[in-house]
């Protein structure tokens, strides 16, 4: 036989073996679909994804459609990039997992996950205060965490200014440099006020500091022992 014969027996032999191939991989997958249900297209995520960080066009990369059988596929399971884009996870999801739309919520807006939640009963209130200077430079973010506000009044006709604590354990939500409490007086307390704290009041504890911040001599929050 010659070489060109042998070369054309082997393209014909090459040929048959792949449409074999072909008939079986054909069959076994109408046979995986009879047993199985029909293949679905599903996301399936190549790396974690974090809670909270809506989907974005970048992330899309981390992604793959897979078609699996009907019966291994979760009800609710994403089928498409389009429809996960722009919606964030509830909880991580870690890589290799399917994505679906129970995992997935409308992120909140930014104004509304930087909005602190209050116990009931409670309200953002801000006051003027003074010497914050070492709460503020304590290390680690005073916001969050609970403080004391200590007044000290102005000495009366015949009597000592006295100092108490006018709330105690209060949630601080910010502390900022500079006056300016509910009236908005950049001056605040006189010769003090050169801080501004916003406090999770309840309505006494905001009227008793409100009084306290336009009569007394001097307001001042510290940690919370």
């Amino acid at each position: 036989m010659s070489r060109r014969a042998r070369a054309v027996a082997f393209a014909v032999v090459a040929a048959a073996c792949a449409a074999i191939a072909a008939s079986i991989a054909d069959g076994y997958g109408t046979s995986v679909a009879g047993q199985f249900g029909e293949l679905r297209p599903v996301l399936v995520t190549g790396g974690e994804l974090a809670p909270g960080e809506p989907i974005g066009p970048a992330d899309l990369r981390r992604l793959e459609v897979r078609r699996v059988p009907a019966d291994f596929v979760p009800p609710d399971a994403v089928g498409s990039p389009d429809e996960a884009v722009g919606r964030a996870p509830a909880a991580p999801i870690p890589a290799g997992s399917y994505l679906v739309a129970s995992q997935l919520r409308v992120p909140r807006s930014r104004q509304e996950r930087s909005r602190p939640h209050l116990e009931s009963g409670r309200r953002p209130v801000q006051i003027a205060v003074t010497g914050a200077e070492a709460l503020a430079a304590s290390g680690d973010s005073p916001e969050g965490s609970p403080v004391d506000v200590v007044v000290t009044t102005e000495p009366g006709p015949g009597a000592k200014g006295r100092t108490y604590v006018a709330a105690a354990g209060v949630e601080l939500l910010a502390l900022r440099e500079g006056g300016g409490g509910v009236g908005g007086d950049e001056s605040g307390l006189g010769a003090g006020g050169d801080w501004s704290a916003t406090l999770a009041l309840t309505r006494a504890e905001a009227l008793r500091l409100i009084h306290a911040e336009n009569f007394a001599r001097q307001v001042r929050v510290m940690p919370h022992l």
